[in-house]
């Protein structure tokens, strides 16, 4: 099986300084969808790992998520893509729980879940906690541009195997040019 895990904010929709609350909110970055689409059509199952700490500080509940994820799932079915599973972390950095990023226990739970090993599973996200804990789990970490990506990059200290994109569409080009060579 092939498996890639996305960050939600940055990497599949725009992110906020104040979180995104809402479905209204939720906006997706352009082609994202389509990227998603075209991963699902080249055979990838597509999870997606969210640090979601809004709810652990009372910016929203989980009718407001179920609401923006709702959104995520109608968008995709428009575009003929779909994601086989959503993991998220409500804690708060405080609470030092195993899932948050960039500890690894959300994509410890993934492999679990979709019984898989995580090694070279690419990991997409646009922060260092993403990449950090692709390569706690020996996966493959690939940093795009949009959302936080490009104050990471310039921030420097990436993984010495992170691989970088402008955005997702170019993420799943290169990730569907690797299989071809």
């Amino acid at each position: 099986m092939k498996l890639i895990i996305l960050d939600r904010d940055g990497v599949i929709n725009h992110d906020r300084d104040d979180f995104v609350k809402s479905a209204a909110e939720w906006v997706p970055i352009p082609n994202s969808l389509e990227a998603i689409a075209l991963l699902n059509h080249a055979g990838w199952r597509v999870v997606i790992a969210s640090n979601q700490s809004g709810i652990g500080r009372g910016f929203f509940g989980m009718a407001e998520l179920n609401a923006m994820h709702g959104k995520l799932h109608r968008l995709l079915a428009s575009v003929g893509g779909r994601v086989d599973g959503i993991f998220f972390c409500p804690h708060t950095a405080d609470m030092k729980c195993e899932c948050r990023k960039p500890r690894p226990g959300m994509y410890r739970d993934i492999a679990q879940r979709f019984d898989v090993r995580l090694e070279d599973t690419p990991v997409v996200g646009d922060s260092l906690r993403d990449l950090q804990a692709a390569e706690a789990v020996g996966a493959l970490p690939i940093l795009v541009c949009t959302g936080k990506g490009e104050r990471t990059l310039a921030a420097g200290g990436l993984p010495k195997h992170a691989h970088v994109c402008d955005d997702l569409m170019d993420a799943a080009l290169y990730l569907i040019g690797r299989e071809e060579d």
